[in-house]
């Protein structure tokens, strides 16, 4: 999770109250104001073209019988913009007020929301419903670590494949433990309470190796179970392995308890709330968990404005998202 920008949405001192789902919707409850407030938490006063990256506050505000509704005209380039565009609202029907309440709460809720859920709930199609939390994944997945230091643990997990929820006819034998025949791999580090997570191909030692070097910083501590993946960790940093197939789980106060209780909280809300995902969306799910745990110690109000904020970074297409 980068958290470039967050000092600048804590100091924005924006008035709405969204310390719960209510008075968010209270005070958000036309589309005037989620529009105000998101061209606030984007823009923080003033508007910038899209098109030339001018900012300026006395860019042109176009009516249309009479009313503004949040159309600029660029002074410098003289094209049109508004806060939508190059966000995941841009081209969207459904209104700002649906898309404020999917994203609360669907950042606030600890497992998230099915798409089945959220569709009641603000009354669209769950096609729809879907593709909203698809947008709302994709944004959030752009927040990324650039590095970790310090003592991070590491560790890997296989999701999916499991045979018993299959009919006879579609199960695979020997898909028990570490295959991957049915199942994706995913890695994760961990350090300072913040999560990353990757899918990778396979648990060889060159693929976990130069993930760990691409993500930890030289100098580091990295802490992992007794993996054979990790054997060359050591030349590249002071290694901690606990060997959990000897029932060690615990050496000189170093753990990889952190990384695998993040391995729960994904896999029960997989199962509990989306009861199965397939490998090739996979990583925006882990994406999700992983912005949720990193924003765990964020009130609720702090994590809607950052979930605001990280839909500045670009839109997921329907056609992107199913090809």
């Amino acid at each position: 999770m980068r958290y470039i920008g967050i000092t600048k949405i804590f100091h924005l001192g924006i008035s709405s109250d969204n310390s719960s789902i209510t008075n968010m919707m209270e005070s958000l409850n036309t589309e005037q104001k989620c529009r105000e407030y998101l061209e606030e938490l984007l823009w923080n006063g003033d508007p910038i073209c899209i098109n030339c990256g001018s900012e300026r506050e006395d860019h042109y505000k176009l009516k249309k019988d009479g009313e503004f509704n949040g159309i600029y005209k660029c002074k410098d380039c003289r094209r049109n913009f508004n806060v939508k565009i190059g966000t995941m609202f841009e081209n969207s029907a459904i209104s700002l007020r649906k898309w404020f309440y999917a994203i609360y709460i669907f950042t606030s809720h600890k497992k998230g929301i099915s798409s089945h859920q959220l569709a009641r709930d603000i009354g669209v199609t769950q096609k729809t419903a879907w593709f909203m939390l698809s947008r709302i994944r994709h944004s959030l997945s752009s927040e990324k670590i650039n590095k970790f230091d310090g003592v991070t643990q590491v560790d890997e997990t296989f999701v999916g494949g499991k045979n018993h929820k299959k009919s006879w006819q579609k199960r695979v034998e020997n898909t028990q433990g570490r295959s991957t025949k049915t199942k994706a791999v995913v890695f994760g580090l961990l350090s300072n309470g913040k999560v990353s997570t990757e899918i990778v191909p396979n648990t060889k030692g060159k693929t976990l190796t130069t993930i760990i070097k691409n993500m930890v910083k030289r100098g580091s501590i990295v802490v992992s179970d007794g993996w054979k993946g990790y054997s060359q960790v050591h030349k590249h940093y002071e290694h901690k392995s606990i060997p959990h197939t000897k029932g060690q789980y615990v050496k000189d106060n170093y753990h990889t308890n952190s990384i695998e209780g993040f391995w729960s909280l994904l896999k029960r809300g997989i199962l509990g709330i989306y009861h199965s995902v397939s490998p090739k969306h996979l990583q925006l799910y882990c994406d999700e968990f992983s912005f949720r745990y990193n924003t765990k110690d964020f009130d609720e109000g702090n994590r809607f404005n950052f979930a605001l904020y990280c839909a500045f970074e670009g839109r997921l297409t329907y056609e992107e998202l199913i090809a």
